[in-house]
Formats: structure tokens, sequence, C-alpha cells
């Protein structure tokens, strides 16, 4: 049977009638690093989307502001956090299950956000991943991956890379090690913030590109269909002048903090944000020199908001598929976490001891 008719007033809106037809998005900031993005996106406000951060750590977890808090494993860590070690954040998860797939619920879309390389995080994230998946939503995972002078945590960064590989329609990874080259002078605080900012703006922009209307619209299944049309994706940002098409196109390909060749690509989804007085010919040569160098059968989907918050500038985010990461390809599939593999959950400090648990697959 088909969908009922609707009767309404004119001044009701549309989606107003049905109990569908608004995308739920998720975004979930999974141990420090994925909280403090969290955080950040939090205070710049979003249009439409839940914000959730999971930690083991109480402390961090009272200083986060987002719409939910979830400590997890409180039985194993006494809420002091996972040690560095992947395996107790992963158990932990593990212990929370069913409170995780209760925040998860039906979203649409999920972002998951974590620093890899340290326990909670890396742990933690790859799981929730996985229960999102299986709960029918789009996963998107943003992962940065630690300074090479952390050592062993890059080690557990790779494992956890390649395990979010297998439970994430889109995973990018940023590195930090490009912060040292980027803004290698400023404060420590402020440095992460770049990274964080960049994180949220692309969260920021991807959920709003499909919650709130546009001239040329794009749809929650926009996304599904760019995402799901297989290989690895990824997100590229970028903002500049609206009367230098060319250089927006540039610097949105030449992204410093993750690195993929696009050449070959197999589809894109782009939005372009812009102020009234864009031009058709402009939206044109953006569109046209994102896709340039993708195969000539992709599939390209655009759409156009204008909004007069963006007079003079033009804002764009595309996101491309069949896309290749160096660093992701080279991830060994047998890479395992970096602890010895003896490590028990009694390692830590607990109320009372607890037995191995099986390593997942």
């Amino acid at each position: 049977m088909g969908i009922e008719t609707v009767q309404r007033t004119g001044n009701q809106a549309f989606l107003d009638s049905f109990d569908f037809g608004k995308p739920k998005v998720l975004i979930i900031g999974c141990g420090g690093g994925g909280g403090n993005s969290v955080a950040r996106l939090h205070r710049l406000g979003i249009h439409g989307a839940r914000t959730v951060v999971v930690n083991t750590d109480a402390v961090h977890l009272d200083s986060i502001a987002c719409d939910r808090k979830l400590l997890i494993g409180a039985g194993v860590t006494r809420g002091m956090g996972a040690g560095g070690k992947p395996e107790i954040g992963e158990r932990c998860a593990e212990i929370a299950e069913q409170e995780l797939r209760n925040i998860i619920g039906d979203a649409d879309l999920t972002f998951v956000t974590v620093g890899l390389g340290g326990g909670t995080g890396t742990g933690v994230a790859p799981y929730i991943a996985e229960l999102a998946q299986a709960a029918g939503s789009v996963v998107i995972t943003m992962a940065t991956t630690p300074f090479k002078a952390e050592r062993g945590r890059m080690t557990n960064a790779l494992a956890g890379i390649q395990r979010l590989k297998a439970v994430s329609d889109s995973l990018i990874v940023l590195d930090n090690n490009r912060l040292l080259e980027l803004v290698p002078n400023l404060p420590v605080e402020q440095a992460f913030a770049v990274m964080d900012h960049l994180i949220s703006e692309v969260i920021k922009g991807v959920t709003e590109s499909i919650t709130l209307p546009s001239l040329i619209n794009l749809d929650f299944n926009d996304v599904r269909t760019i995402l799901q049309d297989g290989g690895t994706s990824t997100i590229f940002y970028g903002e500049n002048a609206e009367d230098d098409p060319g250089k927006l196109v540039a610097e949105t390909l030449d992204n410093p903090l993750f690195d993929v060749d696009y050449k070959g690509a197999r589809g894109a989804l782009i939005h372009i944000s812009a102020g009234p007085g864009l031009r058709l010919r402009t939206a044109h040569e953006v569109v046209e020199g994102l896709t340039a160098k993708m195969r000539a059968d992709a599939n390209v989907i655009f759409g156009v908001r204008v909004d007069r918050k963006y007079e003079g500038i033009v804002r764009v985010l595309a996101i491309m598929t069949g896309v290749r990461s160096p660093l992701l390809e080279s991830v060994d599939p047998a890479v395992a976490w970096a602890d010895d593999p003896s490590l028990t959950l009694s390692s830590v400090t607990v109320p009372v001891p607890l037995a191995p648990f099986p390593r997942r697959p």
C-alpha cells in the first residue's frame, strides 16, 4: 500500500506530517581525543544531530559538553581510564553493549570520532562502528593518528585503523604529525584545536547538507548511494573567495591533514554553500574542477545552498569514493594491539580480578 494522503494547513511544515523524512544523525566521540572533537562541535552548534561522548575516564568525561555522556566499564577501570590498553577499552565496550545499542538506536548516519593509539578510543571506536553498521546506519569514522615520537601507540593506532576499515563506510585518517609542519609554534592547545576544527567542519558540513534545505537539494539517500559505491572513501573540505573558483578547487583537493590519491575516483557527492551572488558558471567550475580527474563514468551528485552569511565566499564539501590512501593500504591485516598477548584485565586496577577475554576477530 502507498502512503496515505496527509491533510495539513498552509502554515504546517510538510515534514511535520510524517514520523519519517528527516534523517537521524548521531555523532559519537570515543575516548579523550574523540570527546574533545565532539565537545568543540557541540560548542559550534550543529543542526539536526545528537552528540554523544563515550569514555572510561570519568574526570575527562565530566569536563565535556555534549547532549549525552556515557561512562563505560566503571566496574573494570573504576572510572580511571583504560591505561593505554585497547583490549581494556574493547572489553568495557562489550560490557556496555546494550547501552551502546540504545544510544545508536535507529540512526541513519553515524559519525565516529576517535584519537587512535590510546586505550579507550582505539578499543571502543571499532566496536561502536560495528554496532552502528549492524543497526543499518551509514558510518563515517574520522580518526587521528599519534605523533611518531609516541612509538608504541602507533602500533595500536595501526591495529585500530585495520579494524575500523572493515566497519566504516568512510574512514578518514588525519595525521597529527602534519601539525608539526603546519603550526609548530602554536601553543599545544591551539595546535590541536586546528585538527578539532577540521573534524568539526567536515561533520557539520555533511550533516547540514542533508538536514537543511538547499537550492539544489541533497538528501540522505544521496549520501548512502555515494558511500556504498564501494572502495575507500574520503571527504574534502575547502573555503575561498567567490571570484576565484580555481583556487578554491586546488585548496580543497590539497588538504594538508590527510593524504589520498583521488585520481580515478568512482563517485562524488559535492555540496556548495555560497551567498546570493553565486553565479551558475562559478558553481559549474567548482564541480568541474573537483571531478576533472575522476573516472569518465563516475557517479557525481551535487547540491547548492544559498545563504547570506556566505556573502562573497564559497564553501565546498566533497565526499569521494574509490580513492586510494597510502596509509590505509599499507596497514598489515595481521597487525595487532601492541600489548603483550598474555595481558589480562586483572593487570589494571579493578575491584575484583577478572579473567582474560577472547579477542574479537
